[in-house]
C-alpha cells in the first residue's frame, strides 16, 4: 500500500499557527513495494497548487496569505507503479503584522526595586460579554507578556503549556500565543478572562548573579480577544485600562530558581483590585506567532520509596533525575497549615537532601493550605531533581507525583544493544537531553543557572538530532543566536544573554567551541532535517563569526602563528572540565590547541555551507582557510611526524577527528594517541571540545578496539563509571561521586560547580548511532545514507533507528559465536542506502527492508574509515 504520513506545516503536524508568509510543507511516503519512487506530488494550499518531487521544506509560493485565516493543505502523490495516495491537514495564520488593538498594561503603582529576587505576581482580569443574539463562529485569544503568563477563562486554564510566551532575546524577539477559546465563550453569556503574570526571565531574577529587571521594570500583559460571528462581524477586546489588576493573589511569589510560594487561603474575590495602567516598554521587539517547541508535561513519576529523615522530613525518591515539578494532593488539611517541598539531585550521606550544589537557588515550594482536601502544582517554575523533602504534613495525608517538563519535540530515535550498561547510558543521555531542552538548550536544570550555554549544544546537537525532531526547538533558538551576535561578530557564551555580561560586553570577542554554535548547530540541523533555509538565514552570522575568530588568531603572530588562536587563556574555556588536570586555569591554558582546531572546524563547515548555498567563491575561500589553519596546527604543535610536542588527549582528538593531519602523518598520530589512551587505562582525559569526538578519532582511524575499550570502561573517569554509580542522567563532572557515593569536589576555581544532569558529555550518543549501529547520513535529511556498523566490545546484537523527514531508517545486527554477522536495514521511500559489511562488501539498496550476511573477524574493522 502507498501512503503519505507526517505531513507538517512549519514542522508541526497539527495546530500550526504561523506568521510566516511562505510556510514550509514536508511529508513522508510509505510503500509496501520495493523500488518505489515518487513520480509526482500535487500540493495544494487554498488556490495555490504545485507539482513537485520535493518532500522536504516545500515553501508556499502562492498569493499573499490573509491574517486570522485557516488554510487547507492537500497532498496527493503518485508512484512509479501508478498507485496514488493523499492526505490532508490545515494551518492557521496569526496576525501577520496586523496592528494590535490592545495596549500593554501593568500595575503602575507597583514599584519593584529589590535586587536578586523576582517581583510579586500580578493578576489581571476583565469580564467579556459576546454580542447578544449573535452566533459565535470562532474565538481566538492572542496573548504575550513581559514575564510569564497563564490565562484562565471562568477558572479553566486555556492552555496545557508552560512558561508562555517563552524565553527569547526579548529586546529583539517576542512570541505571542494563539488560543482557540470558542467553546469557552459558547458555554456562557459572559466570560471572565484572567491572567496571572510573574517575572519569569524578562523581569525576574536570572543568571547566577541573580540579575533582575533585565527587559522591563515590572511585568506587563498584552492580549487581544477576537470573536468572529457567523454573520461576518467581529468583536475585538484588547487589554487596556478597563482591565483590573491586583498583586494580592494566591501566588505570593514565583521565581525560576527559588520556586513558588502559594497561599490557598487567598481568594481573588476578596482582593484589592485597581484599574490597570498603560505600560510603555523600554524595548521594542518584533512580536511573532509562537514558532517554538512549547514546554508541556510528559512522563509522570510515582515515588519509588519514602522514608523519614533524622530531622523529621519525609524524603521521596522518584527513581529518575529529571526536570519538572511535583503535583500533590492533601487530605484533611488544617487552614493555615504550611507544607514545604524542597528538591535535590542527590542525598547526603545521612539521607537528607543535598542542596549545597543548588548554590543560591532555593528550589522549593511553600504551600499554605485552606481547610480540607486540595491539590496543587506550580505553573511558573521548574526544578531539576530526583529527590524531594516534605515537611509540615504526615505521609498518610499526602500524595505526590513528579511531572517531567520539557519542550514538545517528537522522540524519533532509539538505541539498544546486548550490553545493559550501554542501554542505561543511552537512557541517561535521553534524560539529560529532556532535562535540558526546556524551551532553550540549558546547561543544567537545578542550580542558579539554567542558561543557554552555547558550548553545550554546539557539541551535543548531533546526538540531539538522532533522538528528537529538533526543527522548531533549534530554529527558534538560532533566531536568538543571530539576534545576540555582537557588532564585531562574536557570539555570547549564553543565548539569550539576559543579564549575563561576558563576553557580550566585548563586541569582537569570540570564544572557541562556545561561539561555534552559530556555525555547527545550523549545519547539524540542516543535515538531519534537510531545510536549506536555516543555512540561508544564518549564513551572514556564520561569516561574521569566522571573520572574528580569524581576527583574534591573526592578531598575535606572523607566518603559521597568524592561524594559531592564542589570545590570553582567561578569554577561553579551553579543555573545559578535562579530568586529567584538576584546575580551571589548566583547562583554559589548553586554549591554543582547542581554539586553533575550532577555527579549522568552523571554516571547513562554513565552506560546506557555502557549497550547499551555491556560493562557490566563498566555499573555496573557507576551504583554503581551513587548510592553512590545519597546516599551522601541525607545524606549530607537532614534530612533523605525527607526535604532539605537548601531548594530551584533546590535542590529538581534534586534529584526528577533523582530518587535520596529512595522510603521511595520520597513522603515526593515531598510534601516539592510542598509546596515550592505553597508558591512561582507557580512561577519558578530554574536556568539552574533545569528548564528543574521541571515539570517532580512534575508530575512524583504524583503532576501534581502543574506542570500544574506552566506551566500555567503568573506572572513573568514564561514561560507564557514572552508570555503575547509579546515575540516571549525564553528569557535569566525571568525578561527581566517588566509589562510596560521596561527592569529593574541592575548590577548583568553579565555585563548587557540579551538576548531575548536564548533557554535554552525552554527545557520545552520536557514536552509538553512527558507528556502533552504523547509521550515518551522506546527504541532507538522509536522502542518501550509509549503514556501516563497527563491531566490537563483545556486543552480540545492536539495533537503532531514527525517523528522518523521509521516514524511519534503522540498523539491526547480530553476531553469533561462529563470527556470522547478520544485518537488517530499513530504507524509506525516496532514499538510498550504501550498506558496508565487515567483510568489506558494499551494497546499494533503495526502499524496503534488506538483510545481509557476512563474516566477522577481529581485523574486520581495523581499516581507516573513508
Amino acid at each position: 500500500m502507498l501512503g503519505v504520513e507526517h505531513l507538517t506545516v512549519e514542522n508541526r503536524e497539527a495546530g500550526c499557527v504561523t506568521d510566516e508568509h511562505h510556510p514550509r510543507i514536508s511529508f513522508a511516503v510509505t510503500s509496501d513495494l520495493a523500488e518505489t519512487s515518487l513520480q509526482e506530488a500535487r500540493v495544494r494550499i487554498a488556490d495555490w497548487e504545485t507539482t513537485t518531487t520535493n518532500q522536504v521544506a516545500l515553501a508556499y509560493a502562492g498569493a499573499g496569505l490573509q491574517a486570522f485565516t485557516q488554510y487547507p493543505v492537500d497532498v496527493e502523490i503518485r508512484d512509479n507503479y501508478g498507485r496514488t495516495a493523499s492526505t490532508h491537514t490545515t494551518f492557521e495564520t496569526g496576525r501577520l503584522d496586523t496592528p494590535w488593538q490592545a495596549q500593554w498594561i501593568s500595575d503602575g503603582s507597583y514599584r519593584f526595586t529589590e535586587k536578586k529576587v523576582s517581583p510579586r505576581p500580578m493578576v489581571f482580569y476583565r469580564v467579556v460579554r459576546p454580542t447578544a443574539g449573535k452566533t459565535i463562529a470562532r474565538a481566538r485569544l492572542y496573548a504575550t507578556a513581559m514575564g510569564l503568563y497563564d490565562f484562565t477563562i471562568n477558572g479553566e486554564r486555556v492552555s496545557e503549556y508552560y512558561f508562555a510566551p517563552g524565553f527569547t532575546s526579548y529586546k529583539t524577539n517576542l512570541q505571542y500565543q494563539t488560543y482557540d477559546v470558542t467553546d469557552y465563550l459558547r458555554q456562557s453569556n459572559e466570560a471572565r478572562l484572567e491572567a496571572t503574570v510573574t517575572g519569569g526571565w524578562a523581569v525576574g531574577s536570572f543568571v547566577f548573579t541573580r540579575k533582575n529587571r533585565v527587559s522591563a521594570q515590572r511585568q506587563a500583559l498584552l492580549a487581544e480577544l477576537r470573536i468572529d460571528y457567523s454573520d461576518g462581524s467581529t468583536d475585538i477586546i484588547g487589554t487596556d485600562s478597563s482591565w483590573q489588576v491586583t498583586i494580592d493573589s494566591p501566588v505570593r511569589s514565583a521565581d525560576l530558581y527559588d520556586g513558588e510560594v502559594y497561599d490557598a487561603r487567598v481568594q481573588l474575590d476578596a482582593a484589592s483590585w485597581r484599574a490597570a495602567s498603560i505600560e510603555k516598554l523600554r524595548i521594542h521587539p518584533q512580536i511573532r506567532a509562537d514558532y517554538s517547541a512549547r514546554v508541556c508535561e510528559h512522563e509522570v513519576f510515582e515515588p519509588q520509596f519514602v522514608k523519614r529523615s533524622d530531622n523529621g522530613e519525609l524524603i521521596y525518591d522518584f527513581g529518575q533525575n529529571f526536570a519538572g515539578i511535583v503535583r500533590f494532593s492533601v487530605r484533611d488539611a488544617r487552614e493555615g497549615q504550611v507544607i514545604t517541598v524542597k528538591h535535590a539531585e542527590i542525598l547526603n550521606p545521612d539521607g537528607s537532601l543535598n542542596t549545597t550544589f543548588l548554590r543560591t537557588a532555593k528550589a522549593q515550594i511553600v504551600y499554605t493550605c485552606a481547610a480540607g482536601e486540595q491539590s496543587y502544582a506550580p505553573c511558573f517554575t521548574y526544578m531539576g531533581f530526583r529527590y524531594i523533602s516534605v515537611s509540615g504534613i504526615d505521609v498518610d495525608a499526602f500524595d505526590v507525583q513528579g511531572i517531567a517538563l520539557y519542550s514538545e519535540m517528537e522522540e524519533i530515535g532509539s538505541f539498544a544493544c546486548s550490553n545493559n550498561a550501554l542501554n542505561q547510558l543511552h537512557s541517561n543521555i535521553m534524560w539529560g537531553s529532556k532535562s535540558n531542552l526546556v524551551d532553550i538548550p540549558t546547561d543544567c536544570p537545578q542550580r542558579d543557572e539554567r542558561m543557554g550555554w552555547t558550548g553545550d549544544i554546539a557539541v551535543f546537537a548531533p546526538t540531539a538530532c538522532f533522538n528528537f525532531d529538533m526543527s522548531r526547538f533549534l530554529d527558534k533558538w538560532l533566531r536568538d543566536v543571530k539576534a545576540e551576535q555582537t557588532r564585531g561578530g562574536g557570539i555570547p557564551n549564553t543565548v539569550p544573554v539576559q543579564g549575563y555580561g561576558f563576553p557580550a560586553t566585548m563586541p569582537q570577542m569570540a570564544i572557541d567551541w562556545w561561539g561555534d554554535a552559530c556555525v555547527l548547530v545550523p549545519w547539524v540541523l540542516y543535515q538531519s532535517r534537510g531545510d536549506k533555509e536555516i543555512l540561508r538565514s544564518m549564513y551572514v552570522t556564520m561569516k561574521k563569526y569566522v571573520k572574528a575568530c580569524l581576527f583574534w588568531a591573526s592578531l598575535w603572530g606572523r607566518g603559521d602563528k597568524r592561524y594559531i588562536w592564542n589570545t590570553p587563556s582567561v578569554l577561553h574555556f579551553g579543555d573545559w572540565v578535562a579530568p586529567d588536570v584538576p584546575q580551571m586555569s589548566q583547562w583554559q591554558a589548553r586554549s591554543p590547541w582547542t581554539a586553533t582546531a575550532s577555527l579549522n572546524n568552523t571554516a571547513r563547515t562554513l565552506a560546506r555551507v557555502a557549497e550547499v548555498l551555491g556560493n562557490d567563491e566563498d566555499a573555496a575561500q573557507y576551504h583554503a582557510l581551513a587548510n592553512r589553519v590545519a597546516q599551522a596546527y601541525i607545524n606549530v604543535f607537532t614534530d612533523g611526524q605525527g607526535k604532539l610536542i605537548n601531548e594530551f588527549q584533546t590535542a590529538y582528538v581534534l586534529p584526528l577527528y577533523l582530518g587535520m593531519f596529512p595522510e603521511n602523518q595520520r597513522l603515526a598520530a593515531v598510534s601516539n594517541f592510542a598509546r596515550l589512551v592505553e597508558s591512561n587505562d582507557y580512561k577519558i582525559g578530554t574536556g568539552f571540545p574533545g569528548t564528543p569526538y574521541i571515539l570517532f578519532a580512534l575508530a575512524d582511524n583504524g583503532r576501534p578496539d581502543v574506542a570500544y575499550s574506552m566506551l566500555l570502561n567503568d573506572a572513573c573517569p568514564s561514561w560507564l563509571y557514572e552508570v555503575k554509580q547509579g546515575a540516571t542522567t549525564i553528569w557535569e563532572r566525571w568525578d561527581g561521586l566517588d566509589e562510596n557515593g560521596e561527592c569529593p569536589i574541592g575548590d577548583d576555581g568553579t565555585d563548587i560547580m557540579i551538576s548531575y544532569n548536564h548533557y554535554a558529555s552525552g554527545a557520545v550518543g552520536a557514536f552509538l548511532y553512527s558507528r556502533v549501529a552504523g547509521l550515518e547520513a551522506t546527504s541532507a535529511a538522509y536522502k542518501t545514507f550509509r549503514v556501516q556498523p563497527i563491531v566490537g566490545g563483545g556486543l552480540t546484537w545492536v539495533k537503532a533507528s531514527t525517523r528522518t523527514p523521509y521516514g524511519v531508517v534503522s540498523s539491526s545486527w547480530t553476531l553469533d559465536s561462529n563470527g556470522t554477522f547478520v544485518l537488517t536495514v530499513d530504507v524509506p521511500v525516496s532514499t538510498r542506502a550504501e550498506v558496508v559489511l565487515p567483510d568489506g562488501s558494499v551494497h546499494e539498496v533503495s526502499n524496503g527492508t534488506h538483510t545481509f550476511t557476512s563474516t566477522f573477524t577481529a581485523n574486520s574493522n581495523m581499516e581507516v574509515r573513508a
